[in-house]
C-alpha cells in the first residue's frame, strides 16, 4: 500500500494530470489512478524501482539547493564584513544621478577628515547611465581623499548597492560596460590606506544626493 502524499511528491506533473484524468473518466480512486499511471511509466523496472529513484534524485536536488544557500549566505557574509567595522577617521558619501536614465549626469560627494576637514562635490559629469554617474561620483571622492592625503581609514557611503558590488566584488562578476570605471576606481583604492565601501539607503545619503541633483539643476536640465 503506497501513501498517497508520498506518491503525489514523486510524481510530475504530467503523470498528476494524466491521472485525474483517469479519475474524472473512469471515476478510478485518485491513488488507484495514479498507481496505474506510475506502473506504466516505470515499465519493466518496476515501480519501487522509479519510486527509489525519483526519493534519491529529491534528496540530492534538496541537499544541492541547501548548498547553494550556503554559499549565497557565506558571500553575503564576507561582503558585510567588508563593508563592516569600526569609525574611521576619513569618512565620504558618494551619489550620481542621470536626467533622464540615461541622459545628463550630475555627481555629489561628501569627504569629511580629521581638525574639521570637509570638502564637498558637486558637477556635471557628461551623459551617461546612473550606474556611470554614481561610479564617477565615487571615483571624485577617492581622487579628493587621495588629494586630501587621507590616512589611517577611510569609509565611503554609497545608496547604489550594485556599484559597491560591482566595484568590490571578484572580476568574474563585474559588469563589462562598467569595467573602466570599475578599474579608475580599483586604482585609487590602492593607493589610500584602508578603504571600506558600505551601502547605505538613499535617505541616509541625502547630503551626497542633494549635491548631485544641484549639479544637473547647474546645467538647465529640470530634475523630476
Amino acid at each position: 500500500m503506497h501513501d498517497l502524499s508520498l506518491l503525489t511528491s514523486l510524481a510530475h506533473k504530467a503523470e498528476l494530470r494524466a491521472a485525474r484524468a483517469i479519475t474524472a473518466r473512469d471515476g478510478v480512486a485518485q491513488d488507484d489512478a495514479l498507481l496505474m499511471v506510475l506502473r506504466q511509466v516505470a515499465g519493466a523496472g518496476g515501480l519501487e524501482r522509479l519510486l527509489a529513484q525519483r526519493q534519491d534524485d529529491k534528496i540530492a536536488a534538496m541537499a544541492g539547493l541547501a548548498s547553494k544557500r550556503e554559499q549565497k549566505a557565506s558571500a553575503l557574509a564576507l561582503r558585510h564584513a567588508r563593508h563592516d567595522g569600526p569609525a574611521t577617521p576619513w569618512r565620504a558619501w558618494f551619489d550620481g544621478s542621470a536626467h533622464p536614465n540615461p541622459g545628463r549626469c550630475g555627481i555629489g560627494g561628501v569627504l569629511i577628515g580629521p581638525a574639521g576637514i570637509q570638502i564637498e562635490i558637486s558637477h556635471s559629469a557628461g551623459y551617461g547611465n546612473s550606474s556611470e554617474a554614481e561610479y564617477l561620483a565615487l571615483i571624485a571622492v577617492l581622487q579628493a581623499a587621495v588629494e586630501a592625503g587621507a590616512k589611517g581609514g577611510l569609509t565611503i557611503y554609497g545608496d547604489s548597492r550594485s556599484v559597491i558590488d560591482d566595484v568590490s566584488g571578484p572580476d568574474s562578476a563585474a559588469a563589462v560596460s562598467l569595467l573602466a570605471l570599475r578599474a579608475s576606481a580599483q586604482a585609487l583604492i590602492t593607493t589610500i590606506d584602508k578603504v571600506a565601501l558600505r551601502w547605505i539607503p538613499r535617505h541616509k545619503n541625502a547630503h551626497a544626493d542633494a549635491l548631485s541633483q544641484r549639479a544637473v539643476a547647474a546645467h538647465g536640465l529640470a530634475i523630476d
